[in-house]
């Protein structure tokens, strides 16, 4: 499969380059009803459904499209949307550059629970309590993304902004977690992520990170246990099988190349780490996407 990575400028021409907000039917009306080809973007996504149902796959795992939930979708996370004929809701898209034009620093949106670069990504549900607040946030984004006063990205950004702390004060990915703990480990967290992120290719032991990060390994394992619900191990593990699949699917690159880009000297090491861990062979999880 060839990759597809979309840019905003070039999927919506007569649009702003950096921020678009449509709704459902005004995406239908346009491109039709159809089922969705998995892609990745260079922008953040909010899908919020009104009425639609279907299902949303992000990064292999598949989500169901509920009335009255909100995804959240960051940049290269590759997804496909499938929603059942007739959906209402509303699509954000804005860019990294877009938030950094308006003033909203790139810590704003990596301190957020709402979006994962990796892992879980499941819908947001909307209260009743908040859907008020959100549908006024977006009439007055839609309002000022179709007008052409001065300040109308600023206008945006400031209600954009305002959504975006909305949904996340009523975001946990894991309602069980110990709040105490939550907000101790959050900055821990983020550094870890963040570094994972950089060093995956090369780095994949615990160790590599807790030195960089100037704490032990089992204090680092505990901390992000306590904040995502998984251990520092299992994340780096699964961020690595998460890429692996990406390449598998979207490049032409043979098993033994893959596992070199992802710091694998033995072939037979790295396929047996991705069986060990998804309960596949490598090659069998590619013919599997072709055949779709």
């Amino acid at each position: 499969m060839k990759e597809k990575i979309y840019s905003l400028d070039l999927t919506f021409k007569e649009q702003a380059a950096s921020f678009v907000i449509l709704t459902m039917e005004e995406i239908t009306a346009v491109q039709g009803d159809f089922a969705d080809l998995p892609h990745r973007h260079n922008y953040y996504s909010v899908i919020w459904s009104f009425t639609a149902t279907g299902k949303h796959i992000i990064d292999f795992r598949e989500y169901p499209i509920l009335p009255g939930h909100i995804f959240f979708v960051s940049p290269n996370q590759v997804h496909q949307v499938i929603t059942n004929p007739g959906s209402t809701g509303i699509l954000i898209f804005f860019t990294p550059e877009f938030l950094l034009k308006n003033s909203i620093q790139e810590d704003f949106v990596s301190n957020l629970k709402l979006f994962q670069d990796s892992g879980v990504t499941p819908a947001l549900p909307i209260g009743p309590e908040m859907e008020p607040k959100l549908m006024d946030f977006a009439v007055n984004m839609i309002s000022a993304f179709n007008s052409d006063h001065d300040m109308r990205l600023e206008t945006i950004g400031a209600y954009l902004r305002l959504f975006l702390i909305e949904c996340n004060s009523h975001c946990s990915l894991f309602p069980g977690a110990n709040t105490q703990n939550l907000e101790v480990g959050r900055t821990l967290t983020q550094h870890f992520k963040k570094l994972v992120e950089n060093n995956f290719h090369e780095s994949h032991q615990v160790k590599d990170y807790a030195s960089l990060l100037n704490v032990t390994p089992n204090y680092l394992n505990e901390v992000i246990r306590s904040t995502i619900g998984e251990s520092a191990k299992d994340y780096i593990q699964n961020r690595i099988i998460l890429e692996a699949k990406r390449m598998l699917i979207f490049t032409k690159k043979s098993v033994k190349e893959i596992g070199y880009d992802l710091g694998f000297e033995d072939p037979s090491h790295f396929s047996k780490f991705y069986k060990t861990n998804t309960g596949m062979a490598l090659n069998a999880f590619r013919k599997v996407h072709e055949s779709r």
